[in-house]
């Protein structure tokens, strides 16, 4: 099954300005159902939740219907869809609440590959508690995480395991089943980073088999938002901050303040471009939006052995993105130059290929690429192959200038 890339790529007002689009793992572009429904909902009565003003019901109904998209989307119980302002927010809301459940002698594990807002909040959190924070290792070789990797660093007394289900650096998707049920066995919680998955995979936190996955809407079309799943049996145990007269509720007692309603009309919208993407499918949005996601990865797949296959001519390119399953998603260094010059080489030229470590700050390390990382492509549904011819010719006149040395080496 396949979609139809010119007609998908008119929905993106964004588009129009010319520039070719591989800065998508940092957030994508919007298209104009997403646009539309956020403006809807700004344009009509609008109040805090309630039933008897057409204001109250609508914002209702927006939340209500949003945790609905949100449940087919990730295969989630719509009582334990939280949202919040960003997947970093919640997962400093949720290290803090549940380390309120450690003592002193407990550990917690964290990967090397994570994005820092999978590793930084659990390391404050256990610094408070008094908890020992154990690290998992990444081959930086082929970028591969085992769940060996993760079973060496458990014990009886881990409490949680925080990792990535795809690495925003690299693309790395590490065997998550596998490692929930090794962290399982040893009576640990599973917090999973969903954000770089989510855009590129069908999410069933069910067969993944963890307790906590969050993902970030501005990744797969939709808005500025943050999103978490949860066990709702789980979440009724957990006891945040919040304050006095709002509701004990779950999920409402993890959302603090009013929420932004204007933002989840436009992620509710951007699950139905999503399940929409491929018109033959049938069924149920949750249906619709596995055969949607087949198209997406069968169409990023063909795009990224393109790049790969023009980057292989390309001497002084080296690819770090080598995991057996993984994102489309390229980190490159280039022998020689400096990616940040790359970076501003092909921005001039309308292509869009963002330099840095992208806050996966110890996955750049651990590769040997310091805190400056490197020039990282990533593929989003609106990319086409004329994209790709764009950003290999780009490339390539920029290797063709003469060298010099690099800052990122």
């Amino acid at each position: 099954m396949t979609y139809d890339i010119t007609a998908l790529r008119a929905q993106f007002p964004a588009l129009k300005a010319g520039s070719a689009h591989f800065d998508g793992p940092g957030g994508t572009q919007t298209p104009l159902p997403v646009i539309e429904a956020i403006a809807d909902a700004l344009a009509n009565p609008l109040s805090n939740r309630g039933h008897d003003t057409e204001g109250e019901r609508n914002a209702e109904a927006i939340v209500t219907r949003t945790r609905q998209a949100l449940a087919d989307l990730l295969g989630a119980d719509p009582t334990a869809i939280v949202f919040g302002r960003s997947a970093t927010q919640l997962t400093y809301d949720f290290a803090r609440t549940l380390a309120k459940t450690w003592v002193p002698g407990d550990e917690i594990v964290v990967s090397r590959l994570d994005h820092d807002s999978n590793i930084r909040p659990w390391i404050q959190a256990a610094a408070h508690a008094g908890v020992t924070v154990r690290w998992a290792e990444f081959d930086p070789a082929t970028g591969e995480l085992t769940p060996d990797d993760i079973g060496a660093v458990l014990s009886d007394r881990t409490r949680l395991v925080a990792l990535t289900a795809a690495s925003n650096l690299i693309g790395t998707r590490p065997a998550i089943p596998e490692i929930s049920r090794l962290v399982h066995q040893r009576g640990a919680l599973l917090y999973a980073d969903g954000v770089h998955y989510t855009a590129h995979a069908h999410v069933d936190i069910a067969q993944l088999g963890v307790d906590f996955f969050t993902c970030s809407p501005y990744k797969f079309l939709g808005p500025h938002l943050g999103v978490l799943a949860g066990r709702p049996d789980l979440l009724e145990t957990l006891t945040p901050d919040k304050l006095l007269p709002s509701t004990n509720a779950v999920p409402e007692r993890f959302e603090f303040g009013t929420l932004p309603y204007e933002l989840l009309a436009g992620t509710r919208a951007a699950v139905d471009f999503l399940a929409d993407l491929a018109p033959e499918a049938r069924g149920g949005r949750r249906e619709r939006l596995a055969s949607a996601y087949a198209a997406l990865e069968q169409r990023e797949d063909a795009l990224r052995r393109r790049i790969e296959e023009g980057l292989a001519s390309l001497e002084p390119v080296i690819i770090h993105s080598r995991a057996a399953h993984r994102t489309p998603t390229l980190l490159l260094t280039l022998d020689g130059h400096d990616t940040t010059d790359a970076y501003r080489h092909l921005a001039a030229r309308g292509v869009d290929v963002p330099s840095g470590s992208f806050y996966a700050i110890e996955a750049s390390r651990r590769l040997g690429l310091g805190d400056t990382g490197g020039l990282r492509v990533g593929l989003a549904p609106y990319n086409s192959a004329e994209d790709v011819d764009r950003l290999l010719e780009a490339l390539s006149d920029f290797l063709h200038r003469p060298a010099q040395r690099p800052r990122n080496s």
